[in-house]
């Protein structure tokens, strides 16, 4: 089963983030070259209030925030772990 990882940001996102943001997007890279992470992307506009990323199972997306600089330094105010019951398209079972 899939799962969401949702992140919320503070009004200062901005210069907070710029310090991990290289440490950041290597552990993006990585999840998502290991076929872990499905997709992510931040919310919100102009400045971004969170961000959502989608993982093929609960356990890598806990495991990806423990490892993710964004949430050691504070970036993310919050952080939580649901499961995503597919929908559309169809899966098997």
């Amino acid at each position: 089963m899939n799962a969401i990882l949702s992140y919320d940001y503070g009004p200062d996102v901005l210069e907070l983030r710029t310090p991990h943001r290289d440490a950041h997007f290597a552990l993006v890279h990585a999840a998502h070259a290991s076929g872990e992470l499905l997709l992510a992307g931040p919310v919100g506009e102009p400045t971004p209030t969170g961000a959502v990323l989608v993982f093929t199972s609960e356990q890598a997306a806990s495991d990806f925030a423990a490892k993710d600089p964004y949430v050691q330094a504070g970036v993310a105010t919050a952080h939580r772990v649901e499961p995503m019951h597919v929908v559309v398209p169809a899966t098997e079972g």
